[in-house]
């Protein structure tokens, strides 16, 4: 089974809703980790807008061919096409140990 990581870095104290529509698109669970970003001050002298240095990175694991509502609603909700909100990318697992426990064939 393909298994893609969701990984979104959102303003602090967003992740909590922003996780809760993403389990009604499809999300099965999430991890949310706490952050500090360093780029508030390139920001503010280019783009003069203020980012808060706190963040929330919230990592969801999906199928491959059921990750896009996930991941379309997190930009929607989370509001990361406007900018200083945030980011969303994705990339592949390999080698996932602790997962599928489930799925193992019971003796």
């Amino acid at each position: 089974m393909d298994i893609k990581c969701i990984v979104a870095i959102v303003e602090r104290g967003k992740a909590d809703k922003i996780v809760d529509m993403a389990k009604k698109a499809g999300a099965k669970g999430a991890t949310i980790l706490y952050g500090r970003g360093t780029g508030q001050a390139e920001a503010l002298e280019f783009f003069n807008i203020h980012i808060e240095a706190s963040k929330e990175i919230i990592l969801i694991l999906s199928e491959i061919d059921k990750y896009k509502p996930i991941y379309d609603t997190i930009i929607k909700v989370g509001r990361l096409n406007e900018p200083g909100t945030g980011i969303i990318f994705t990339f592949l697992v390999s080698e996932l140990v602790g997962l599928h426990h489930r799925e193992q064939i019971k003796d």
